[in-house]
């Protein structure tokens, strides 16, 4: 079955950066689209950002619009997502998502597929 993992996650300054990677076990890559998700202690699973299957259109979370980008290779069957100016409200698990509908979903109910997440922990 599909299978996706992440990687990139780790300690961090405020400040700082980190790219977060997500590699999709399926040879039909470009037929889904991508999102990343986070979830915070206490808190629910909330949308960061998603892209396109052709890579052209992305979206965000007001909340990480302007230091989050996501991207996408679909020769490489890989999901990025470039975490700039790095804020202690951003540590949480971060989990890459993929979704086979024509729509591009902005809720964790749309996704089908899910990794296991990757920690992200910013000190301040």
């Amino acid at each position: 079955q599909v299978q996706l993992v992440e990687s990139g996650g780790g300690l961090v300054q405020v400040g700082g950066s980190l790219r977060l990677s997500c590699a999709l076990s399926e040879r039909s890559f470009k037929s889904y689209a991508m999102g990343w998700f986070r979830q915070a202690p206490g808190k629910e699973r909330e949308f960061v950002a998603a892209v396109t299957r052709s890579g052209t259109s992305t979206y965000y979370a007001d909340s990480v619009k302007g230091r989050f980008t996501i991207s996408r290779d679909n020769a490489k069957n890989m999901v990025y997502l470039r975490i700039n100016s790095l804020k202690a409200e951003d540590t949480a698990v971060y989990y890459c998502a993929a979704d086979g509908r024509l729509r591009v979903g902005l809720t964790p109910g749309e996704y089908e597929y899910w990794g296991q997440g990757t920690q992200v922990t910013v000190s301040s």
